[in-house]
């Protein structure tokens, strides 16, 4: 498992400032290795979206003999010290945000005496895209014809001079949109999103991604990598290209909707069209005419555009004689990202709402990630972050912390160590728990990682079906991401049963089942096989793919569970033929006795949440987390004599308990057929049993 580390590195009491990391520093070097950090993430030379030749000056920059005298050192430098204990870093590509700060020059221009946080000096102007491709200031930066020699052209094949006004996302009233969430209110810089669907954006990120791997860095992390998807909360993107591309789509339809009759598509333009009819694409957005297909070919663009950019990062890396990583902030994992999943080397995610207790969703982050290595990352908006940084800072929460952590990885994933992690655009600090804390944390997940794995040994697995929670699921989180809000009273049939499952520490997978456009369905029926139960919930669209999957698995012996409607999009025939089988159950998405007709596969005297991994080896290992924090003993529960059954396709010969603050200890096994039961002498906020077959030898 990677152990990764959130490493802004931003400073404490102060704005989080995007683009720019702050300088690093050798003793960070010396904290990551005692971390056991194996991979950093939004970590290095974020400043291409200032300019490109502020970008140089992070990855190469002089670094003044004040700053050297505490170990200060250049972006390539910093890249190289943690090359030396075998650390990875990821350079960060802020894709959406196009940049303008305030900024205060000397009279000639030449010399920057201050930029955002201004002291009432020298001359006021601006400094950022706007200044770079119109070449501003040519005693302060190089011109823009030194990265881009033939100039940028856009589309229509017009020269380039302004980055934002050519580049930005608009709303229908072709009003620039703004990347709010990264905005300090308290400041005078602009934020702009951007659209990677125009090519000279995309041509302009291309020579970040140049300059990064110049600097050394293992692996490049496209930011906002559903861009301009995200500007749907703003209202956008109606910009030249998005239409353009968008009527396009709609000539190489074989079929149009109906709402386009007598419409001449060869001057067709989203945007006039909607306003004609009297909508703005704010207000009752899916209800919009058209929204379904204009969803439908922003996705499809997202593909494509993030695919170029990946594709590039490695033909670049491969030119100078290096293989280059790539990876993209799936944000909180949506199916719009599914499709962007084979391009990656490693999954990063921003979860959307970071609580401390959230199993269910760590287990759908497994199975999005798949074989592939995933970490992830707190959202200080919409969540508890606040709250536990200001506990922390008051020498509390310590288990909450510890629980934070230690979730990810029992659930199947990385949850990072915060580094002076970003705590938003209003709140002026950032997240740095206490060092001895995060060592112990990471110290134990370091010398327990042979107990984690991708594969498990569940016996349940639970469809996440694409196309039958989109709608629901947008309802239930349809909020911007400055609040990240969620709406409770819209009822999730999925959540419902995920989380009713959680509760009753009842362990299972997730199966995602896309919907063919957006992502390929990709789902077999040798897969679904392996399960006891396979629930769907509210699935009511399934592809006939899907089908002939659940159909293979019900005649392997495989019971499927079904709640809410189910396969309506299938034909009369095959949907019957389904549902007649004997192996189909029908159940209540809160009722888990139903939901587990076979019964619980583990059995606990105590309320803990589980996961049984699969172990390369063939062993298992139990994950044990405890969410019973008491706040007015600011500690989780310690539970003493906590008996354990576990249903197992072999026969256990010994047991081992790992707790997390704790030795070791072997614990005696009973079994009787496929269980075997165990007798812990105490559990705390988290332990691994590890369960080895007869035989063997630990």
């Amino acid at each position: 498992m990677q152990r990764g580390v959130y490493f802004d590195g931003w400073f404490p009491r102060q704005h989080c400032y995007h683009p720019s990391l702050p300088p690093r520093r050798l003793r960070m070097v010396e904290d990551l290795v005692d971390l056991n950090a194996t991979v950093l993430v939004w970590s290095a030379m974020g400043g291409g979206s200032l300019g490109l030749p502020y970008l140089e000056q992070e990855a190469f920059g002089e670094v003044p003999p004040r700053d050297r005298f505490y170990g200060f050192v250049n972006d390539s430098e910093f890249v190289a010290a943690c090359h030396e204990h075998g650390i990875k870093v990821f350079g960060i590509v802020f894709e959406a945000q196009g940049w303008e700060f305030p900024v205060e020059l000397d009279d000639d221009e030449s010399t920057i005496l201050a930029l955002n946080e201004l002291r009432g000096v020298g001359t006021r102007g601006w400094l950022g895209l706007r200044e770079l491709s119109s070449n501003r200031y040519p005693k302060l930066w190089k011109p823009l014809e030194h990265y881009f020699p033939d100039g940028l052209v856009n589309s229509l094949g017009e020269p380039v001079t302004d980055l934002i006004e050519e580049c930005v996302a608009r709303d229908i009233h072709q009003e620039p949109c703004h990347a709010r969430w990264v905005e300090c209110p308290d400041r005078e810089h602009q934020c702009y999103y951007m659209d990677r669907n125009n090519p000279v954006w995309r041509e302009y990120l291309k020579a970040v991604i140049r300059i990064q791997i110049d600097a050394g860095v293992d692996g490049i992390q496209l930011d906002e990598a559903e861009l301009p998807m995200g500007a749907f909360q703003y209202g956008a993107c109606f910009c030249k290209d998005c239409m353009g591309q968008f009527r396009e789509h709609l000539l190489g339809l074989d079929r149009l909707d109906p709402a386009l009759d007598g419409v001449s598509l060869e001057t067709f333009h989203y945007g006039e069209w909607l306003l004609e009819r009297g909508f703005d694409f704010k207000d009752g957005r899916e209800s919009t005419p058209l929204f379904g297909e204009y969803y439908r070919f922003q996705t499809k663009a997202i593909k494509t555009y993030f695919a170029e950019l990946a594709d590039y990062a490695r033909e670049y890396g491969r030119s100078v004689g290096r293989e280059v990583l790539v990876s993209g902030n799936f944000f909180n994992l949506d199916p719009t990202y599914l499709a962007l999943a084979d391009d990656v080397d490693m999954l990063i995610t921003e979860m959307r709402n970071t609580t401390y207790r959230q199993p269910e969703w760590y287990r759908y982050v497994a199975a999005f990630a798949g074989d592939k290595d995933v970490v992830v990352v707190e959202n200080p908006y919409g969540g508890v972050v606040p709250e536990l940084v200001e506990l922390l800072g008051r020498g509390r929460g310590h288990d909450l912390f510890r629980l934070s952590l230690f979730e990810g990885a029992a659930f199947g994933a990385n949850m990072t160590v915060p580094y002076g992690a970003w705590m938003g655009a209003t709140i002026q600090d950032s997240f740095h728990p206490p060092h001895d804390l995060a060592v112990e944390i990471q110290t134990f997940l370091a010398e327990h990682d042979h107990l984690y794995s991708k594969q498990t040994w569940h016996e349940v697995a639970v469809v996440f079906s694409v196309e039958s929670t989109r709608e629901l699921i947008g309802r239930a989180d349809a909020s911007d991401n400055l609040t990240n809000a969620r709406d409770l009273s819209v009822r999730v049939p999925y959540r419902t049963v995920t989380e009713s499952l959680s509760a009753a520490s009842v362990p299972f997978d997730v199966v995602l089942f896309p919907d063919g456009d957006t992502a390929p369905d990709r789902v077999g029926g040798e897969a679904l096989a392996g399960y006891r139960t396979v629930v769907l919930p509210d699935c009511f669209s399934l592809t006939d793919r899907q089908a002939r999957a659940l159909r293979v698995a019900l005649d392997a012996g495989t019971l499927v569970v079904v709640t809410d409607r189910f396969g309506e999009t299938l034909s009369p025939e095959l949907r019957e033929e389904l549902l007649a089988h004997p192996g189909i159950r029908h159940a209540a998405d809160g009722d888990v006795a139903t939901l587990v007709p076979h019964g619980a596969q583990v059995e606990l005297s105590a309320d803990l949440g589980v996961n049984v991994a699969r172990l390369a080896d063939g062993a298992a290992a139990v994950h044990l987390v405890c969410y019973e924090y008491d706040a007015e003993r600011d500690a989780v529960r310690r539970h003493e004599e906590v008996s354990l059954s576990v249903r197992l396709p072999f026969r256990v010969g010994s047991a081992v308990h790992h707790p997390a603050d704790g030795d070791a200890v072997p614990v005696e096994v009973s079994t009787k057929g496929e269980v075997c039961s165990v007798t812990l002498p105490r559990t705390g906020v988290y332990g691994v049993l590890e369960l080895r077959p007869a035989g063997d030898v630990a």
